[in-house]
């Protein structure tokens, strides 16, 4: 595949997007699987949050991959990236998170605003992003959108990003210029009451992009190091399975670390938010690197059709796998087996419900949210990410020449 084609499109990296969003879906149900297993496996599981950073290293390897080279700070510039991005991330959360009040509004489920008392406050944060800057709404609305904030700080961050390595030739000051920056606000607002806005360290370092800033980083210098050097190497090393061997020797360190409340993973403790923010980003790039430079049976799995669909509906997964679409469905399949079992006992049988087991109930959940995704992705997603980018939204459209592909 010619460097061009890779500049637009890289299917490898798209199932990749599927395998992160898949990680977090089984961090956030790993407690089904402690009854079956010995604890540590658990815990083990409960760390899989680590698709969250291995997002953060891909988005900050694709937008420098796509627009460092063509960077130039002007205004048709910055219009046209604004608008890419538009496109590509907030129709869906917008509608998703309406979509979440609206439940609330319905049901008056307290997990929507998290106990807040002016629920309309609370959907202006959550639709303007702003609510990932407060402890205290950082997961009210759809709760795991709270990385969308951090993504787009990064997206506005990424042209100054650009401008400074290229200009200035400062590249690794930057986050630690950033990371001070937050150190400073927590010291400040910590003792202001308001709402936990820069609330407390823990908070700030893995819930912010100040706090997560290094991971974008390593992946902004592992796309600058590709555009330099090409995808040919000399080194023999396999890149590909070395780096997935050190993500999960991460994922298997923050999951020796004890659990402090109000917090529910290693991830929250020191050695965690070191190990989650600083060593774990690394084994991610190492992967990428593998995936772009080597044709393994893992790479070439990542790119089949299939899979390459689940990881383009991945953004919608993530995005309902958790909440009160989670919650409609088990409560769907709690009704199925009371209803089997009242079948039962008007047959007079004493049969097992395929549906009385949770883990085996997890997995039908897992199936039904990927269904989902993916008709939400083909009826609604693609078609507006389409229409938005060949609008004249924020610049005019300009028709691409052929043989370019789209950025998907």
């Amino acid at each position: 595949m010619s460097q061009r084609s890779l500049q637009n499109y890289i299917p490898a990296l798209t199932g990749v997007r599927a395998m992160a969003a898949y990680l977090v879906f089984i961090s956030h149900f790993a407690y089904i699987f402690d009854g079956s297993f010995p604890h540590i496996i658990q815990r083990f599981f409960g760390e899989f949050h680590i698709g969250v950073s291995i997002f953060f290293v891909l988005s900050g390897f694709l937008i420098t991959f796509r627009y460092y080279s063509s960077f130039h700070l002007t205004s048709d510039w910055f219009k046209q990236y604004l608008k890419n991005r538009v496109a590509r991330i907030y129709p869906m959360y917008a509608l998703l998170t309406i979509a979440a009040f609206t439940y609330y509004f319905i049901t008056k489920d307290p997990g929507i605003t998290k106990g807040s008392g002016n629920p309309v406050a609370v959907m202006f944060l959550n639709i303007t992003f702003l609510r990932g800057f407060f402890y205290q709404f950082w997961d009210t609305g759809i709760a795991q959108g709270w990385s969308l904030t951090v993504e787009e700080c990064f997206y506005f961050s990424a042209p100054i990003i650009f401008l400074i390595a290229k200009k200035y030739n400062k590249f690794y000051i930057q986050p630690v210029v950033i990371t001070a920056f937050a150190v400073v606000m927590v010291l400040i607002f910590s003792h202001v009451d308001w709402h936990g806005f820069f609330g407390n360290f823990t908070f700030v370092m893995l819930f912010t992009f100040f706090g997560r800033c290094f991971e974008f980083f390593v992946g902004v210098q592992l796309a600058r190091h590709v555009l330099k050097n090409g995808f040919s190497r000399k080194r023999k090393l396999n890149y590909t399975y070395t780096g997935f061997f050190l993500i999960f020797v991460c994922v298997f360190i923050m999951a020796l670390q004890p659990i402090t409340k109000p917090w529910n993973a290693g991830l929250e403790s020191p050695i965690g938010i070191i190990t989650n923010n600083y060593f774990l980003c690394v084994a991610v790039a190492l992967f990428f690197y593998g995936i772009l430079t080597e044709n393994t049976l893992f790479k070439r799995f990542l790119a089949l059709p299939f899979i390459e669909l689940l990881g383009k509906s991945s953004y919608i997964f993530y995005l309902v796998h958790l909440g009160w679409i989670y919650t409609l469905l088990h409560l769907g399949i709690n009704h199925l087996n009371d209803s089997v079992f009242a079948l039962y006992d008007k047959w007079g049988v004493d049969w097992h419900s395929p549906f009385e087991y949770d883990w085996l109930n997890l997995i039908y959940i897992f199936v039904v949210l990927n269904a989902i995704s993916v008709t939400l992705f083909k009826l609604i997603e693609e078609p507006l990410n389409h229409y938005i980018r060949k609008s004249d939204f924020l610049v005019k459209y300009k028709p691409r020449p052929k043989g370019i592909m789209e950025e998907r």
